[in-house]
């Protein structure tokens, strides 16, 4: 029997459809009926989880579940969410079904220490991803380096991630910031880029740079289409 994915998604919608597009882009597959079968649900109704984590927001928790439920409806054999930091309340999920979720952070850390060994990574994320150091933690665990932005880099990569791409404002004239803040980093010793919110593949996509970085939405594609038995794209 086929594996299928389901997306717990809507954080945000946008980034739903890229790791969406990713899936497909990166299944080795001939015609239609070679894909994957996705089950999608794209919930925008999902409290902010920076919020929550930092201030006391409302949880988002009580619609995540909602959305699990649809998908174990639905037949899902596995579970992905394309938001970094509602891999904080991962685990809060996982004891509430059997079925298996895959996390980005892992996939993304096992990358890092393959690809770019002793290398230092800057991880690029939402305040509510550093501040709890879910990043940190799981790099820690497959021995890979990793540097902080500061609290004023920290205000730059919200800047994009909140009031640019979650907006659907115009990227282009963020150009100059988002160089500005690869560069310091650079200098401060980072070897390689995390783009470690589901916001940053788009800017990063529409904003090219000659900088390396490692995609964890690419990353969370490539670890769900292995785990349904379906080969890469070369």
């Amino acid at each position: 029997m086929k594996k299928s994915i389901g997306i717990l998604g809507g954080m945000g919608p946008l980034a739903t459809a890229d790791l969406f597009r990713k899936i497909v882009q990166l299944t080795k597959a001939s015609c239609d009926n070679d894909h994957i079968r996705i089950y999608i649900d794209n919930n925008p109704a999902i409290a902010d989880r920076t919020a929550a984590i930092l201030s006391g927001g409302e949880s988002p928790l009580p619609e995540m579940i909602k959305a699990l439920r649809n998908l174990e409806s639905c037949g899902a054999s596995c579970i992905v969410m394309p938001c970094n930091t509602a891999h904080y309340f991962l685990p809060e999920l996982q004891k509430l079904t059997k079925t298996p979720f895959i996390s980005m952070l892992k996939a993304t850390a096992k990358t890092c220490a393959a690809q770019y060994p002793g290398k230092c990574a800057a991880v690029l994320a939402t305040k509510g991803t550093l501040r709890t150091g879910l990043y940190s933690q799981a790099l820690a665990s497959e021995g890979v380096r990793c540097l902080i932005p500061t609290d004023e880099e920290q205000d730059v990569l919200m800047h994009l991630i909140y009031d640019v791409v979650k907006a659907s404002k115009p990227l282009t004239p963020e150009a100059d910031a988002w160089q500005a803040l690869l560069s310091g980093l650079r200098a401060r010793g980072a070897d390689y880029f995390i783009l470690g919110c589901t916001e940053l593949p788009i800017v990063a996509q529409e904003l090219p740079t000659h900088e390396r970085f490692v995609d964890p939405t690419a990353e969370l594609a490539r670890a769900a289409i292995r785990f349904c038995g379906y080969a890469l794209a070369e």
